[in-house]
């Protein structure tokens, strides 16, 4: 097996065996954020943030979110790209594409479905299946729709961090002017 990063390991057996979507974007965002600027591969790490997080919108009811997200990882998502990171480049497209079509064709009702993300390299699946399975995790799962916890995550997590750099950033512009 090809030896892929282990943020995406866990960002794969999230997506798979928690359906943790929110945790997949902040798996892989924090992986992202470190690749310099010449990685070749940095709109499909983008794209794969983008599936996750249009997940996550699709599966809270937020279909023009999800909408907007599938569309933007269509865009950055490559096939070849793909195949880099074990997955099936060709079906994941199909699947994304399959995603907008529904949502155009039914904005307002687009049910959410569950849905895997086609692995081409076998090993990497064997291997991500086993890690979930020593972490307890059933693999395949499907979404826990009653756990707010988790469905709703992102309204639950401590923003302070967030709200105290947004403060500094304007106190700071203040003082410019």
């Amino acid at each position: 097996m090809r030896d892929y990063p282990e943020a995406y390991r866990d960002y794969l057996i999230q997506f798979h065996a928690t359906r943790d979507f929110f945790e997949c974007h902040e798996l892989l965002e924090e992986y992202w954020k470190k690749l310099p600027p010449s990685e070749p591969d940095r709109d499909v790490w983008v794209g794969l943030i983008q599936i996750a997080v249009a997940s996550y919108h699709h599966r809270r009811g937020n279909r023009s979110g999800a909408r907007k997200m599938f569309g933007q990882a269509a865009g950055r998502l490559k096939r070849d790209a793909l195949g880099r990171l074990g997955l099936d480049g060709e079906a994941l497209l199909r699947v994304v594409d399959g995603r907008i079509a529904e949502l155009d064709a039914h904005p307002e009702s687009a049910p959410y479905r569950e849905f895997d993300l086609p692995f081409a390299d076998h090993a990497l699946l064997q291997c991500c299946m086993e890690e979930s399975k020593r972490r307890g995790l059933k693999w395949g799962t499907p979404s826990p729709m009653g756990d707010r916890r988790l469905i709703d995550r992102h309204t639950l997590r401590d923003r302070s961090d967030v709200i105290e750099a947004r403060a500094e950033a304007a106190a700071s512009r203040k003082k410019r002017t």
